[in-house]
């Protein structure tokens, strides 16, 4: 039984060991915060991860026994099985992590991997077809200049759910649209209409430089981007309620 013990906590530890790892990359890259809070990536990456540490040192205990004939092939069966539905879990969440972080018309809006439309990727500028690896990139995005191609982004965003924000085609640097952020963001001290004073008060401690705000938009959740008015320059993210 001893032996079953230590082949277990052996397991366990390299189990949550990679766990560990893997949690830096996902919360530090991929979901900054507080962008895992708006996606709500953390309650789908613990129990997949949770359920994945536990699974393969606990069969590790029930079937290790000193001298079994088969032990190599059960352990190396365990540790395949584990790995694939741990590789698969962390692709899941590498596909919904968020990709760009657009701004449109007086918002941004935040757009995840498997919500890009790639149907225009021939039109898409290089650096816009593929999302980074090391978490969302800032960009704008303007609607078309041609009438039909307006009208025909007013229809998918209303039936297919493909709005301004997902068209990678029509992405351009943050700072081609600065005037349109200087113009449409609005004074911190707004944001005390929607928040505690206190809570405004610290963002305001923590960014100091800081002195206006736009909204950050995914889907039915909301957070607040900070900027820097006199440069339009996006100075951090905060949780805060923006309207």
């Amino acid at each position: 039984m001893k032996k079953k013990f230590v082949a277990f906590l052996i397991h366990l530890s390299l189990s949550v060991s990679i766990a560990l790892l893997v949690m830096l990359l996902v919360f530090r890259l991929w979901y900054p915060a507080p962008l895992h809070d708006l996606v709500g990536v953390a309650h789908i990456f613990y129990l997949l991860v949770g359920i994945d540490v536990m699974i393969g040192p606990v069969l590790t205990f029930i079937v290790y026994k000193k001298g079994k004939p088969s032990l190599a092939t059960d352990l190396s069966l365990i540790a395949f099985f584990q790995l694939a539905a741990f590789f698969y879990g962390i692709w899941t969440v590498a596909e919904g992590r968020p990709a760009w972080i657009v701004f449109n018309v007086d918002r941004f809006s935040l757009v995840q991997v498997i919500e890009l439309d790639t149907r225009q990727r021939d039109k898409t500028a290089a650096k816009y077809r593929s999302p980074s690896w090391f978490g969302p990139s800032w960009v704008s995005a303007e609607a078309p200049s041609d009438i039909e191609e307006r009208n025909t982004l007013t229809f998918e965003s209303v039936f297919a759910s493909v709005d301004l924000p997902q068209r990678t085609d029509l992405y351009q640097p943050l700072e081609n649209a600065h005037d349109d952020i200087r113009r449409r963001a609005m004074p911190l001290e707004k944001l005390t209409q929607y928040n505690t004073a206190e809570a405004v008060e610290q963002v305001r401690h923590r960014w100091p430089q800081a002195n206006a705000y736009l909204p950050l938009v995914y889907k039915m959740s909301f957070a607040t981007v900070l900027i820097k008015s006199e440069s339009a320059e996006v100075v951090g993210i905060t949780p805060l309620i923006p309207w």
